[in-house]
């Protein structure tokens, strides 16, 4: 099982180092006000993504496996950029209003991510109908537990959780957090890590009966991304100092001047 133990310290180091580089990347363009351009200089990264999963569909060695989780990761790191760097994000980009509740706080809530949801959507129905009947189906199985963890951690701040991180929203984000609820879990929360548990052991379980080199490496980054996704949800309600993971490496925030706050 060495390459499975390889591909889960992978999946683990990728995750730790790609999540800091976009955090850089966007603090970066806080402090200069360049968001667009550094959007646009990540672009050779979406590029390359597309590429190494369209090589990985025909592949079935462990390169390939290996090419189809980074290629999605690629696509889903780009996104991401473009989300918080404030480019794409929703129609409303304003605070939540005082008092508002129920389903008008959620459509407004909606309304400031919906860009970004349409985005995450387009891209997962382009890798399902690349993958449709592709030998290697990595790319897609990435990004699709990627993106159900996504939707499940956006519910969850939304309806409410004990521990929110708010140290990483960038400035042009910052309406968000009003549209965050820190207090007892609600349903969303159970629900989320049922779902996320139950993915987790699916995982493990094909990773336990994987036969190839390419399937054994495979399962092991599935699974070690789904324990992250679990992961990252206990921590909304587990007091661990999870920013240090990645604060060491990151300029201090602008200063913004006291008429600009």
């Amino acid at each position: 099982m060495t390459g499975a133990v390889i591909a889960i310290i992978a999946a683990i180091f990728l995750w730790w180092f790609s999540t800091g580089i976009i955090l850089l990347a966007v603090r970066k363009a806080d402090r200069s006000g360049f968001h667009l351009e550094t959007v646009l200089a990540g672009l050779p990264l979406l590029i390359v993504g597309v590429w190494a999963v369209a090589m990985s569909l025909t592949r079935t060695d462990v390169a390939g496996v290996y090419m189809g989780f980074l290629g999605a990761l690629a696509i889903w790191g780009w996104i991401e950029l473009a989300f918080l760097a404030g480019i794409v994000t929703g129609p409303v980009r304003d605070a939540c209003l005082p008092g508002l509740s129920g389903k008008p706080r959620f459509f407004r809530a909606f309304g400031t991510v919906a860009h970004h949801e349409l985005l995450l959507t387009v891209g997962l129905l382009g890798l399902v109908l690349a993958s449709g009947g592709a030998d290697n189906r990595m790319a897609v199985a990435t990004y699709l537990i990627l993106y159900l963890a996504r939707i499940f951690a956006k519910l969850n701040l939304f309806f409410g959780v004990p521990r929110i991180n708010m140290e990483f929203v960038p400035q042009r984000l910052a309406h968000l957090k009003s549209y965050f609820r820190r207090g007892p879990v609600t349903l969303a929360f159970p629900v989320a890590i049922t779902a996320l548990t139950a993915l987790l052991a699916v995982c493990t379980e094909r990773l336990w009966f994987a036969g190839s080199d390419a399937t054994i490496v495979g399962y092991g980054l599935l699974t070690a991304l789904a324990a992250l996704a679990l992961l990252e949800h206990w921590l909304m309600v587990i007091p661990l100092p999870d920013a240090k993971l990645w604060r060491w490496m990151l300029p201090a925030p602008k200063t913004m001047p006291k008429e600009e706050r």
